[in-house]
């Protein structure tokens, strides 16, 4: 069989380059991939824990595995080093298309294999001694780097900023938090947080919105139910337990009602809670 191997480091950069340089060269050559290995993963990373090692533990001899340079394979001399040696000994052909390189027993191709590898990883450290001096005179020069600076109350540092009309649309049309979050791609309390701070300071929909209100009640109402449980709990001589655990138990279980008498013993009480 053969295996078209690619890979791409960031999210940022695309697949389809080197997809399209492998199906030109299997045209050129009367070849056709059998199957396609595509990941976005850095180079770095053991080959054990991509996709690649998955690939080299099911190849059988005979098979070849295509890609359009051994970079493509990993950024560590020694790493590239081992997966050739694991594709000799399980007798299968590896082909670089940039690099016109063909695995084999002959003393060139280790050669060859050493030398492309070693590049390789000088390439990648130039590139991580670039970006590093780069973002060394960024802060020299005074140049903030990541997240903005700002005060948590500042709503121009919120990842929300510009789009409270779109929240109050979504709250009128009755979307629940968590429907809100999903369109906006945060997190249910990141929307909570900027509906109380900036959106219902400004406006009374915090009485109109029936999720909070409704949550805040659900809150009060049963911590008095656990209080009141664990004062009548501690009369039957029941062992006291924690607030939490007791609002919990307490949720569905009718304030003035009496006790079960199963609830005398510390493990035989049994409320359902949602």
């Amino acid at each position: 069989m053969i295996y078209g191997y690619i890979r791409v480091s960031s999210e940022k950069q695309t697949v389809e380059n080197q997809r399209y340089e492998i199906e030109q060269f299997c045209a050129a050559n009367n070849l056709s991939i059998d199957g396609w290995i595509e990941e976005t993963i850095s180079g770095t990373r053991a080959y054990s824990k991509r996709r690649l090692g998955q690939l080299l533990k099911q190849v059988r001899p005979g098979d070849t595995i295509i890609c359009s340079e051994l970079s493509r394979l990993g950024r560590s001399l020694f790493m590239i080093m081992e997966i050739l040696s694991l594709c000799m000994k399980k007798e299968c052909r590896v082909w670089t298309i940039k690099d016109n390189y063909r695995l084999g027993d002959d003393i060139q191709s280790k050669v060859l294999a050493f030398a492309f590898a070693l590049s390789a990883e000088i390439e990648r450290n130039l590139i991580s001694q670039r970006t590093k001096e780069a973002l060394a005179r960024l802060r020299a020069e005074g140049k903030h780097l990541g997240r903005p600076k700002g005060a948590r109350s500042s709503q121009s540092t919120y990842k929300l900023r510009n789009k409270e009309q779109r929240i109050r649309r979504m709250l009128k049309k009755g979307y629940s938090m968590r429907k809100i979050s999903d369109q906006l791609h945060c997190s249910r309390g990141t929307i909570i947080r900027y509906y109380q701070r900036f959106i219902a300071q400004e406006s009374a929909d915090l009485k109109n919105c029936s999720f909070l209100s409704l949550f805040c009640q659900n809150i009060c109402i049963c911590q008095k139910k656990a209080v009141l449980l664990q004062s009548r709990l501690k009369k039957n001589g029941v062992v006291s337990r924690s607030r939490a655990v007791v609002a919990r138990q307490a949720h569905n279980l009718k304030v003035g009602g009496s006790i079960p008498p199963s609830a005398t013993k510390r493990h035989s009480l049994n409320v359902s809670f949602y």
